[in-house]
């Protein structure tokens, strides 16, 4: 009982100052504004967040862009470059020659994967 007492007394001390209404409310507004609300200013900081992984995220997709961009120019013009994937990639090779593959003992072996459907 003392405490809504007491809750009641402060409220009437704040609802007779005018400066302390203004007060409330500013403060009221600012914590509204500031934390509550959907354009709060922590889910501008969380979108601010957002934006800076995703423009690190856009220049790593631009310059695995440009790179195979680049490989696909090298293809084209070079005849060479498709024999050099197709032995270095898929281990394939000629009739008259033989593939030796050299790995570190501690290395695991990487999954070759061969689409059958491409023949």
């Amino acid at each position: 009982m003392k405490v809504i007492n007491s809750i009641k007394k402060y409220t009437l001390i704040v609802w007779r100052s005018q400066a302390l209404k203004y007060a409330v409310v500013c403060v009221v507004g600012v914590l509204i504004v500031g934390f509550l609300d959907e354009n709060s200013l922590w889910n501008h900081l969380k979108n601010r967040q957002r934006i800076d992984e995703l423009t690190e995220e856009k220049a790593r997709f631009n310059a695995a862009f440009e790179r195979d961009k680049a490989q696909i120019r090298e293809l084209d013009r070079n005849p060479k470059a498709i024999e050099k994937i197709a032995r270095e990639r898929y281990l394939m090779k000629a009739d008259d020659e033989d593939i030796f593959v050299l790995r570190e003992e501690n290395q695991e072996p990487e999954k070759t994967v061969i689409d059958e459907t491409a023949e």
